[in-house]
């Protein structure tokens, strides 16, 4: 069995390089790259984040990734996301005052934490959804997490009646009930930081580059 090929995208974001470690671990073929081309033939587009909503989409924009990911999606394509790398899959983001207009492919907003301590930085457990397939057997498992924003409704709930499959959300609890990861067909997304989640992190990114197969 070969090794799938997945694309990280490279576009002024942290901790790729740690990302890139991880899947490599997990069995992918790794390339950091913001080349649109490349964006949309690999098996996999991982799509890291950390800081503030406002740049990461700035910095999304300036390579034409939105672009690249709706095309992908359309086309059955996986994508993964992780922690801006999910919120900016909402609609938007409210930081310190200011909206900005996220990719869409999901309802909902992200806001601030309300908690006694900000950012939340640090190990929680998962309330797995009941048909997650990143996360099944996971459920109460502890994860690393640094974010200070988090999306808080249940995109699934949103949507409202509907004969299309909704996304399946599992959450986790920092002074109040936040999404942890959501996954909906070929588009999966953590909040939390799986390369740097140990052992249960491992096996969440090795079922997802399994999958590509």
């Amino acid at each position: 069995m070969g090794r799938p090929d997945v694309v990280v995208l490279n576009y002024g974001s942290g901790n790729v390089r740690s990302v890139c470690r991880a899947l490599e671990r997990a069995g992918a073929e790794v390339e950091l790259t913001e080349a649109f081309d490349r964006l949309l033939e690999a098996q996999g587009l991982v799509v890291p984040g950390v800081g503030a909503y406002a740049a990461c989409m700035s910095a999304l924009r300036a390579v034409h990734a939105p672009r690249a990911i709706e095309r992908r999606l359309a086309g059955g394509r996986a994508v993964l996301g992780i922690c801006v790398g999910l919120q900016v899959m909402f609609d938007g983001g409210n930081e310190h005052g200011s909206y900005t207009e996220g990719l869409g492919q999901w309802p909902g907003d992200v806001t601030r934490l309300r908690a006694d301590v900000v950012p939340h930085m640090g190990w929680s457990s998962v309330t797995t959804h009941p048909d997650s397939e990143l996360l099944a057997g996971l459920g109460g498992q502890r994860f690393y997490f640094v974010h200070s924003y988090a999306a808080h409704r249940d995109p699934a709930d949103l949507l409202g009646p509907s004969k299309t499959r909704k996304p399946r959300t599992s959450f986790a609890t920092h002074g109040e009930t936040f999404v942890a990861a959501v996954e909906n067909g070929p588009l999966c997304a953590t909040q939390f930081h799986p390369e740097k989640s140990g052992d249960v992190g491992a096996e969440v990114l090795t079922r997802w580059v399994r999958a590509l197969l």
